[in-house]
């Protein structure tokens, strides 16, 4: 049976997270006097990434809540012992700088105008519905979406499969009728593909780009070439330039 729903991840897929994140990052490390603690804003944000990816396992394994990985985050970058309130104070003043840079990639109003008849959609995110919520409103494409699943309030993240079939169900299809798109080969490439959906890689030729793609996952370098992978309805498309 035809793909009758597409389900999108966010951050490096719809979002330009990895722009934002960096230019975020400069701005805030300049504005509290911490840029001259690393040689660079990149290695900054290396390390940013490393305790957040550090951290995101531990919410993920459920041995601390959204917040107290959030908020641990600041204590490790930071080498200090905070209170939550000077945490989330800190994150706060870096979100106000991230925020002002956000932008979506120039791929995707083309490409959810040209499915908005054909297909329905949705967003599974392993983030918390406040954050992306909030992030999808400011971006003006909330409205495009009939869900906005997200782990933290799932109880399960990608890549296991009950967060993608999780998706599947609040829209009330089986996987095989439900396309993933996502920036990541293995959480959400392999993920989906092993769920039994569609799965779709989105390489930007970003930090991913030079791996070897998993088995499963549909590659392609841009969002025009999505329609020609969900069938004949799409109104527009473009060959992959993966083979």
């Amino acid at each position: 049976m035809s793909i009758q729903a597409v389900v999108w991840d966010v951050d490096d897929t719809l979002f330009d997270y990895t722009t934002a994140d960096r230019l975020g990052m400069r701005a805030h490390l300049t504005a509290e006097g911490l840029l001259d603690d690393y040689d660079t804003v990149d290695q900054a944000l290396a390390r940013w990434r490393e305790i957040t990816d550090l951290q995101w396992a531990r919410f993920a394994a459920g041995e601390a809540t959204f917040e107290a990985q959030r908020r641990d985050r600041v204590r490790v970058f930071l080498g200090r012992d905070l209170t939550d309130a000077e945490a989330d104070a800190w994150f706060r003043r870096y979100r106000a700088h991230y925020e002002e840079v956000w932008t979506l990639f120039p791929d995707v109003l083309p490409v959810l105008d040209a499915l908005a008849a054909s297909h329905r959609h949705a967003v599974l995110s392993n983030s918390s519905i406040h954050v992306q919520d909030h992030k999808l409103r400011v971006l003006g494409v909330h409205d495009r979406f009939e869900n906005i699943l997200c782990a933290a309030e799932l109880g399960v993240s990608k890549p296991e499969a009950g967060a993608f079939l999780a998706a599947c169900t609040a829209l009330d299809l089986p996987p095989h009728q439900v396309a993933y798109v996502g920036d990541h080969p293995e959480i959400d490439g392999r993920g989906a593909a092993d769920a039994g959906l569609l799965s779709v890689w989105i390489d930007r030729g970003g930090m991913y780009a030079t791996i070897e793609p998993p088995v499963g996952p549909h590659r392609i370098a841009s969002l025009a070439e999505l329609p020609s992978l969900l069938g004949p309805d799409s109104r527009f498309g473009a060959p992959s330039t993966f083979r």
